[in-house]
């Protein structure tokens, strides 16, 4: 049974850092690409970025290119998103999700499983 744990959510100032874990078990981690999305209170599900299976390569949306960073250590099946210079419009529920594509997807669709989320909020 895939399961995913995100923590390390919480409350942070506009222009600080947070940095997110996904725990990830009951798969072969390195086998899988690996995405962040968030979904902010009356909007749709929004793609962050994802990172494939060996690490070698990310891709990230434009809203949150050159602040936002996701890495993986594929050792203790661990998945994280680094949150520099954060922003109001960054506050959200944040999810991981594992996706049988090889080289990386922004669909939603092609995500099969999911964690509960971990809150991130910007204060101004």
């Amino acid at each position: 049974q895939v399961q995913l744990a995100e923590s390390g959510g919480g409350l942070v100032q506009v222009g600080g850092s947070l940095r997110l874990s996904c725990a990830a078990s009951g798969l072969t981690f390195n086998r899988y690409t690996m995405g962040w999305f968030r979904q902010a209170p009356g909007k749709m599900r929004e793609f962050v970025g994802y990172i494939v299976w060996s690490g070698g390569s990310t891709y990230y949306a434009d809203s949150v290119k050159g602040r936002f960073t996701i890495s993986r250590d594929n050792d203790k099946n661990t998945l994280y998103l680094q949150m520099n210079s954060v922003r109001p419009e960054d506050t959200a529920v944040y999810y991981c999700a594992v996706s049988r594509s090889l080289w990386g997807t922004a669909a939603s669709a092609e995500y099969d499983y999911w964690g509960q989320g971990t809150q991130v909020t910007i204060s101004s």
